[in-house]
């Protein structure tokens, strides 16, 4: 999934009275976000795997728990609503102009579509060269509108080697509606006379947006199912919502009048509570295991199971996103995980994402998520297996292995080269620090 980054980095000396001590983290580079962006990459990687070799439709509870790892891509929308949306929550909570559009559509396009043609060109060359005169075929994916094609010639979830993009191509539709939805909750929020007023307005419009997400349900059923509207946004705007809500609730801790709010007693309290935080998102994890939540194929099941999917997802998002996104900025080096300080002191979930291998992947996730299929099935060629054969823990090595090395090649030749190259053509001027209190 394309990576997001937050606002740009905080400077200044900070005060033991300083409110980046106790308020969220609400601009500079998010290390702990970034590291459940690195777990939500390995997660689509191993659910990638163990669909490909059976396991994960095996019966029994391993084969459903294997399943569950799907949850990565709520987790992938999640982490989009809550770093995309935060420049412009601000604006609202503040009754400012929000970002430009135009700035922030061309870092999206630069951030995804470069190292995103390398992988397509690629298997497209290994494994659609019957396609490779089809004009219209070269540009619904170069394009990422091919799940728009109601009437594909492939089988599944898109093009042979490409099959894990329906997600990418909802990231990129959320891109292109953002600043309209933006625009839209602002206008709805600019009605309140208050920073509360308007905060809550937004978390309104939000929670409308996650409703108008599960009605997406009918036209996907009725009057006849439509497998392929599960690719489409309306289906996930729900998780994008959820996001988007961490992000307000992140800002307005900051605008709250008075020192000790609701507001800032609530993130504090989720920030401080990451045991509390994983258990429940361990339970959604479990229920996304049974046949509650549909078929263990992507997109399967009735519109019943698909609405437990979608609240599945929403819950299991919020609650592993929520105590890394409410965590005032970390004030120094994370412990090692297995220090006895990280536990006592309940820094462990700092501790495990800030760790360095954990970082090391959040920088190569984006190539992690674009190399996967191609390299699984390239391994399964070589190894001769059928689909659905082969044993999913030999193969998880291998074909991590190859996919680490190729998401590092991609980042250090693709990924930086063209975010730097972008800087060229649009600077944003910085953002100041929210104040600690606003009346």
């Amino acid at each position: 999934m394309a990576p997001t980054s937050s606002a740009p980095e905080h400077d200044g000396a900070r005060t033991p009275g300083d409110p980046d001590l106790v308020l969220p983290q609400v601009d500079g580079r998010h290390e702990m976000l970034d590291g459940i962006r690195a777990m939500a990459a390995l997660m689509v990687l191993v659910f990638h795997v163990a669909t490909e070799t059976g396991d994960s439709l095996r019966p029994g509870v391993v084969g459903g728990l294997l399943s569950a790892f799907d949850l990565a891509v709520p987790l992938f929308f999640a982490l989009s609503g809550v770093l995309l949306y935060r420049p412009w929550a601000r604006a609202a909570l503040d009754g400012a102009r929000g970002p430009r559009a135009r700035a922030y559509l061309w870092r999206r396009v630069v951030r995804v579509f470069p190292a995103y043609w390398i992988v397509a060109v690629a298997a497209l060359l290994i494994y659609s060269r019957d396609q490779l005169g089809s004009v219209r075929h070269w540009f619904e994916v170069m394009t990422l509108t091919f799940t728009f094609n109601t009437d594909p010639d492939w089988v599944g979830t898109g093009p042979y080697g490409l099959g894990q993009m329906w997600s990418l191509s909802v990231e990129v539709s959320f891109y292109l509606l953002l600043p309209v939805i933006a625009a839209a909750l602002a206008l709805w929020a600019r009605r309140g006379h208050s920073v509360d007023v308007r905060a809550k307005r937004l978390l309104i419009g939000l929670a409308l947006l996650a409703v108008l997400a599960l009605l997406a349900l009918i036209p996907q059923f009725y009057p006849e199912p439509r497998e392929y509207m599960h690719a489409w946004l309306p289906r996930a705007m729900g998780l994008f919502a959820a996001g988007m809500a961490l992000a307000v609730l992140s800002e307005w801790a900051w605008r709250e009048p008075g020192e000790d709010g609701p507001v800032r007693r609530f993130c504090r309290t989720v920030a401080a509570s990451p045991g509390v935080c994983w258990i429940l998102a361990g339970g959604f994890f479990v229920l996304a295991a049974t046949d509650a939540t549909g078929g263990r194929f992507i997109g399967s099941g009735d519109i019943w199971t698909s609405g437990v999917e979608s609240l599945t997802g929403i819950g299991f998002a919020f609650f592993i996103i929520a105590p890394a996104a409410l965590a005032p900025r970390p004030t120094q080096a994370p412990y090692p995980v297995r220090s006895a300080d990280a536990w006592r002191e309940g820094r462990w979930l700092d501790s495990l994402l800030r760790h360095r291998v954990w970082q090391f992947l959040a920088r190569i996730s984006y190539g992690v998520f674009l190399w996967q299929f191609l390299v699984l099935y390239l391994w399964r060629d070589f190894t001769g297996q059928e689909i659905f054969t082969g044993s999913f823990w030999l193969d998880i090595v291998p074909i991590t292995v190859v996919t680490i090395l190729l998401a590092m090649a991609t980042y250090r030749w693709i990924e930086e080269p063209s975010r730097r190259w972008s800087r060229r053509f649009f600077r944003e001027p910085r953002h100041k620090k929210a104040p600690a209190r606003q009346t």
